[in-house]
């Protein structure tokens, strides 16, 4: 485990989950690990008697976590939607971890998602041996959860085509997973529910049903509202995932991430931070998740081809990538944002000409 690239949260927030367990006097619904206060705190941060200090897992309204929260106390499932980069994934995988103690009984939505993962299958080997038994059958992630009282994930909820979403209604409404082919059925145990998360930008692909809607309570998650805000948030996530990664560079000034930022929130609003130069917006969605990737390959080539200490150099070809998706649309879009705006901005002369080098 200690070598795993990508520990789950459960494992990598140990000690923090076990300092609130023991401070955490507060009423538990059933099945819980944490009451709904102690979760609260665990994705927001804070410090507790013991002088432990919980790192936040989520930087915005704290408004909007306690209700994804109350609604996993009742029996109503949670929807979070947002635009991509939005922590709607890591949001769900850490209010499953301090909830349930496990954030792997997951699905993950495709195109080619198939009933069967939020049902169950079957080991055709024993079923064609020995017909239908419960040997036979391969329980879902979501029969397991609702065997053992835990929450399931399902991710990307619109990427499910709509007759396969539409299995979740009978799971959702009746709290029971009929088995037809042995004439048995697995009824949800207390403390089960379900957090799936959506993309903005999918509505329209495979919309949910109005049935589906009404079983879920949705939370959206926006965009970071400050530059300080998001700042913050890609400085706090790319040095978690610098030291997880082993990278022998020095933690990003905060001066190159509070450049990429500035970008990133410019060209997502199509205008400038004071207001005065309108811009266009190029069709990448330029999210918060893509700016901490950006640092942290500016990172890796800083480590890896450098002195190990991050330059404009470093950062401009992953922020140029991340910018320019369509070659022509957005290469106009880029270099009339690079000759209107960054070349005369106070400050960014290195910027400016590791951005027209990496172009």
């Amino acid at each position: 485990m200690t070598h795993a690239l990508r520990r789950h949260a459960e494992h990598q927030f140990v000690e923090e989950l076990q300092a609130l367990a023991r401070a955490d006097s507060k009423p538990r619904p059933p099945n819980w690990k944490l009451s709904p206060w102690a979760v609260a705190t665990y994705l927001l941060g804070g410090s507790l008697d013991d002088g432990t200090e919980i790192t936040p897992k989520y930087i915005g309204e704290r408004r909007l976590i306690e209700v994804a929260i109350a609604t996993l106390a009742t029996d109503r499932a949670l929807l979070l939607l947002g635009v991509p980069g939005t922590a709607k994934t890591w949001v769900a995988e850490h209010l499953a971890a301090a909830i349930s103690g496990d954030s792997t009984l997951l699905v993950q939505g495709t195109a080619g998602t198939s009933e069967e993962s939020l049902r169950y299958g079957w080991n055709y080997a024993e079923l064609l041996a020995k017909g239908p038994s419960l040997k036979a059958l391969v329980p879902s992630p979501m029969m397991r959860a609702m065997q053992e009282g835990r929450l399931a994930r399902v991710e990307e909820l619109t990427r499910i085509p709509a007759d396969v979403q539409d299995s979740l209604i009978t799971l959702l409404s009746e709290k029971t997973l009929p088995i037809p082919e042995l004439g048995a059925e697995v009824q949800a145990q207390r403390g089960f529910n379900v957090i799936a998360t959506a993309n903005n930008r999918d509505r329209g692909v495979n919309e949910l049903s109005s049935a589906l809607k009404r079983r879920f309570n949705t939370v959206i998650l926006p965009v970071p509202d400050s530059l300080e805000e998001e700042v913050r948030i890609v400085q706090q996530r790319v040095e978690q995932l610098g030291r997880a990664l082993g990278l022998p560079a020095e933690p990003p000034a905060l001066e190159e991430i509070r450049r990429v930022v500035i970008v990133f929130r410019e060209l997502r609003a199509g205008v400038t931070a004071d207001g005065k130069t309108k811009l266009k917006s190029p069709s990448a969605t330029l999210s918060t998740a893509e700016a901490i990737g950006v640092m942290n390959q500016g990172l890796s080539l800083a480590a890896h081809f450098g002195d190990g200490t991050l330059r404009a150099a470093d950062v401009a070809s992953g922020l140029v990538g991340a910018v320019i998706k369509d070659p022509v649309q957005d290469r106009v879009v880029w270099k009339e944002y690079l000759e209107t705006v960054v070349k005369e901005r106070d400050g960014w002369k290195d910027f400016y000409r590791a951005c027209r080098q990496a172009d």
